[in-house]
């Protein structure tokens, strides 16, 4: 019997998940998917400048395993390109691991909720992708039983959705966020509650009593008139762990 795939470490999710022709006569209907593992051997080797025996150790796994990764990563974007198909980033055989020793995330029991605010001085930040704090809280039987300021020492939305998966995050509230960072938030298992504004507390007791409202399109391109608010739900233009994935 084969032995089952061993799990790879990546340290980051996309920042972009899905590219595009956009000169095609026709419409893009054929899409290749890449893993989540072979993004990540790509970017270590061919953005990165590892070399393939680096890069297993990165990953924590056999340079033989690197070396089929890449081939099949390489494979599929040749077939992308030369053949005008949608490349798009999906599961794969992985763990988030972001090499941030200092989240200080206390440990997550079996039967705790972990929600995550963006956080500046009490409020809701609300920009995402830049966000230099999140506010951690966890919650059991319906009551917050700990909560801590956590720094990210991150920059863009691929590492902080990777932050937070490393801290077995289970719900996020922010202000604005962009569709790439709302499909890693997806591709993590983190459910989103966007465009909020206001005292980051507050949130998360909305978000408890069930009165928390979603927003379906709280993107935010940080281009804003000086009528617009960003996080402001009312006007959606702007809106405002480890272990293994199968």
């Amino acid at each position: 019997m084969p032995r089952p795939p061993k799990c790879r470490r990546i340290q980051r999710f996309p920042d972009y998940w899905i590219f595009s022709p956009n000169d095609s006569d026709f419409a893009v209907t054929d899409t290749v998917f890449l893993t989540l593992d072979e993004y990540e051997v790509i970017r270590l080797i061919d953005y990165l400048g590892l070399n393939q025996e680096d890069a297993a150790k990165q990953l924590l796994v056999a340079r033989t395993t690197v070396t089929a990764i890449y081939d099949s990563a390489r494979k599929k974007i040749a077939d992308g390109i030369i053949n005008g198909k949608r490349i798009m980033f999906q599961g794969g055989m992985y763990r988030v691991e972001t090499g941030l020793e200092n989240l200080k995330m206390h440990e997550k029991g079996n039967d705790v909720m972990r929600i995550a605010v963006t956080y500046d001085n009490g409020e809701i930040f609300q920009h995402f992708g830049h966000t230099e704090q999140f506010k951690i809280y966890d919650v059991e039987n319906g009551l917050v039983t700990n909560e801590n300021v956590v720094n990210t020492n991150g920059q863009g939305h691929g590492a902080l959705v990777g932050v937070l998966a490393q801290g077995a995050v289970d719900v996020l509230i922010c202000g604005g966020i962009g569709g790439g960072a709302q499909m890693a938030l997806n591709e993590a298992g983190i459910e989103l509650y966007a465009g909020n504004i206001g005292s980051a507390d507050d949130a998360v007791k909305k978000l408890l009593d069930g009165s928390l409202q979603k927003v379906g399109n709280a993107t935010c391109d940080h281009h804003h008139g000086n009528d617009h608010k960003c996080g402001d739900a009312g006007n959606h233009e702007c809106g405002g762990n480890h272990s293994c994935h199968a």
